[in-house]
């Protein structure tokens, strides 16, 4: 950027001249001292970038600065600009405000509050005023106005929008016309590369069929811009897309903490689930971005004239999209040293390499079959060692696989990243709720918390597998509170009970606030009967899936939750382990939601694409419900013996 383009520059928020920083999802220029405050707001409000010492995606970066140009920033203080503002008092910051309340009180205003943000008018349903700016979303971005998208965007249009009579998203419509900064910014509002059009193309599938290869390359980027930055930030370097190269996982042995405590963090970290692992994986994501903006700050400050408190974020800032729990996590991410931080960034590389790509497997049975082997070993060492079954064991790289897809023909990669979309006749919108993609899915930098959902009036909830509406950080029945406790517990997911009142035909174990904890447990021999059941019936299920038997799915999900509703019956009704009760509310949560997706295979004879989605989901929840049936044993097993 030229001294002389430069000049010219003035700061978006207080008009302070040659404005340093960048807002990449606000298509602003900022000072300094503005800068500091935007940092402290968060990532989910303003991300943050230098323009010169950072490193920068170059077509980001024009997309930056062609908004700045064309007056993004009226966008944002659109009421300002109305001559009535200045008779009610608004008015915006200047270069002589002091940083703290002046600054901090509008900047906070004009991007958390949206306070100047031009507003539709009010009607009843919001949900048809979203479509209707998402259409206009649609429609736009085959142009090269990037400020009316930003508008649109502003307002509350879905970067994912799926276009019922087109077929496909915005993002599908600027690859094909070649629009690249269009790309940048609807990425970084949340849009997926991979998302796939009504003929199952994704937007990277039209950019090159279109002929353009560069913007094709740098979709492919976004794909893997998390792991990438991970990969970046321990070692410099970034894989080479192009020539297929999609992973680095950094080698720092010198620089591993490798005790004990460390590795059975692994394994922990192993046992997540997809979704708690992506939620791990963002936040770590946040960390490195706060930690490398740290340095970079540092470097380009007049430390002579240094003010502390315009500067310090000492750890990531609140999300109100977030758990307050989640939260807690996320600011605990800043205690760890650069060894420890550095350890925790590799395990979830590899271990992101591994939920990708996965392993070839023969059947759609193979990996429950691993946790039932597990299970009818009633002398197995390790059952006795440790809660965890055998996949998120790191010994033997083939038991490592932690989700169970479907393999066609035993050619289909494990793809452990994938999003599974409600059954339906139209894939659904926004980053919460996409379409399986083929042959793996990336992480992306642009589902950290970039995408709409920073607008709290517009935002759509994020969803369960089967469309139903999810808490903050609630997976499979459970509400996951394994985020403040990530240092203290290494991952360790604890369920929180109460969400499982609507279990369907089982109920939580745990739903009576006034009973008192009992730290009885059953007869090891009753638990290991029941368990017994519970696999051959869930043999049986596999068996029907493997042969493609979708009418005995139901009579097989009538057995297990039998069995289930069983083996729950011998346990207190408020035990005072707490991995008891975690291992009982996935049992019946997972057995509740086996039923569920068996009465959807029975009762909607769904299509040939549906009817395998709903396969993979059945096999999922037959897996999660021999795991915890193993981890009851194992834990009975052990109290028993003590």
């Amino acid at each position: 950027m030229s001294k002389r383009l430069r000049s010219r520059e003035v700061c978006a928020d207080c008009s302070a001249p040659e404005p340093r920083w960048a807002s990449i999802n606000r298509g602003v220029l900022i000072c300094d001292e503005c800068c500091s405050i935007h940092r402290g707001l968060g990532r989910h409000s303003s991300q943050v970038r230098h323009l010169t010492h950072s490193s920068w995606p170059p077509s980001q970066l024009q997309m930056v600065q062609t908004l700045y140009g064309n007056g993004a920033n009226s966008i944002w203080e659109h009421t300002l600009l109305d001559p009535s503002a200045s008779v009610s008092g608004k008015r915006k910051a200047n270069p002589q405000d002091r940083v703290h309340p002046n600054k901090t009180e509008f900047i906070k205003a004009k991007y958390q509050m949206l306070a100047y943000v031009h507003r539709m008018p009010c009607r009843e349903d919001d949900s048809v005023t979203a479509k209707d700016l998402s259409k206009q979303l649609h429609s736009s971005v085959r142009t090269g106005n990037l400020e009316t998208c930003l508008r649109l965007l502003s307002l509350g249009a879905q970067a994912n929008f799926f276009h019922p009579e087109k077929g496909n998203t915005p993002l599908h419509i600027a690859a094909k016309a070649g629009q690249v900064l269009q790309a940048e910014l609807l990425s970084v509002y949340g849009a997926d590369p991979g998302a796939l059009d009504s003929c199952g193309k994704t937007p990277i599938d039209y950019a090159r069929q279109a002929g353009h290869h560069e913007l094709a390359e740098r979709l492919v980027e976004i794909q893997y811009e998390l792991t990438d930055r991970l990969t970046f930030y321990l070692c410099g370097r970034r894989p080479d897309h192009r020539n297929g190269t999609h992973f680095i996982i950094p080698q720092m042995a010198d620089s591993l903490d490798l005790s004990e405590f460390a590795k059975a963090a692994k394994k922990k970290l192993q046992s997540l689930s997809n979704h708690q692992f992506e939620e791990l994986a963002m936040d770590v994501y946040d960390e490195v971005d706060r930690r490398e903006t740290d340095a970079v700050w540092l470097a380009t400050q007049n430390h002579s004239t240094l003010v502390t408190d315009t500067t310090v974020v000492p750890f990531l800032p609140v999300n109100p999209e977030y758990s307050s729990t989640r939260n807690q996590g996320r600011q605990k991410l800043a205690r760890f040293s650069a060894h420890e931080f550095a350890t925790l960034v590799i395990d979830i590389l590899t271990d992101a390499k591994h939920r990708q790509w996965g392993n070839t497997c023969e059947s759609p049975k193979d990996n429950v079959e691993l946790i039932l082997q597990g299970i009818n070993s009633r002398h197995n060492s390790e059952s006795q060692d440790n809660d965890y079954d055998s996949v998120a064991s790191d010994e033997d790289p083939v038991q490592e696989a932690t989700c169970s897809d479907s393999c066609n023909d035993g050619r289909t990669k494990l793809n452990s990243l994938k999003w599974q979309a409600p059954s339906g006749p139209q894939p659904p919108q926004g980053p919460f709720g996409r379409q399986p993609l083929r042959g793996g899915r990336a992480l992306s930098m642009y589902e950290t918390g970039s995408n709409l959902r920073q607008y709290p009036h517009r935002a759509e909830p994020a969803r369960s597998d089967d469309g139903v509406v999810l808490q903050p950080f609630q997976t499979n029945g459970c509400s996951l509170e394994a985020q403040s406790t990530v240092m203290e517990n290494d991952y360790d997911p604890a369920p929180n009970h109460s969400e499982l009142e609507d279990a369907g035909p089982l109920q939580a174990t745990d739903t009576d606030p006034g009973a008192e904890e009992d730290g009885t447990l059953p007869c090891t021999e009753d638990v290991i009967c029941k368990t017994e059941q519970i696999t051959k019936n869930i043999q049986e299920l596999l068996r029907a899936a493997q042969e493609t038997k979708h009418d005995s799915f139901l009579p097989c999900s009538e057995k297990i939750c039998l069995a289930v509703t069983e083996m729950a019956a011998l346990f207190p009704k408020r035990p005072s382990s707490e991995t008891v009760r975690g291992s009982l509310c996935l049992l019946t949560s997972s057995a509740s939601r086996l039923h569920g997706e068996c009465l959807k295979a029975a009762e909607h004879c769904p299509c040939p694409s549906d009817i395998q989605l709903v396969t993979q989901q059945v096999i999922q929840c037959a897996y999660d419900i021999a795991k915890a049936a193993k981890q009851l044993v194992t834990v009975t097993t052990k109290e028993n013996n003590n």
